[in-house]
C-alpha cells in the first residue's frame, strides 16, 4: 500500500473537498482545488524531484486546481498553479501537500 492510499483511498467515495488537514496533491479529481502546504516530508531531506517541483513554484501558500485527468488510469494529470498549467504524473505529485478548497463555483 503506498502512502496516497493511506491518505485516501481511491475507493472512498467521500469527494477531496470533503476531507480535512494535509492531503497529497496526487489524490485529487478534475475541479479539486487547494492551496499548496509543503513539497516533501519534515525531517527528511528533499529528493531531486521535490527540489524541481519547488523551482517549478510548488511552494507554501500556491493555489492549484486539477484541470484534467488522462482516462484510463487517470494518469498523468494537469494542474493550474496560479497562471500556469503542467501535466504532471501521479507518482511525482505524492509529495506535494495541500489543503483542500471547495471548487469553483460557475
Amino acid at each position: 500500500m503506498d502512502s496516497v492510499a493511506a491518505v485516501r483511498p481511491t475507493e472512498s467515495a467521500e469527494p477531496a473537498r470533503a476531507v480535512h488537514g494535509p492531503l497529497s496533491l496526487s489524490a485529487l479529481h478534475p475541479g479539486d482545488r487547494g492551496i499548496v502546504q509543503a513539497v516533501g516530508i519534515p525531517g527528511r531531506a528533499l529528493t531531486a524531484l521535490e527540489r524541481r517541483l519547488l523551482e517549478l513554484g510548488f511552494s507554501h501558500g500556491e493555489h492549484i486546481e486539477v484541470i484534467a485527468e488522462a482516462r484510463p488510469g487517470r494518469d498523468p494529470f494537469v494542474v493550474r498553479l496560479g497562471a500556469t498549467a503542467l501535466a504532471l504524473r501521479r507518482r511525482e505529485a505524492e509529495s506535494v501537500w495541500i489543503s483542500p478548497r471547495p471548487p469553483a463555483r460557475p
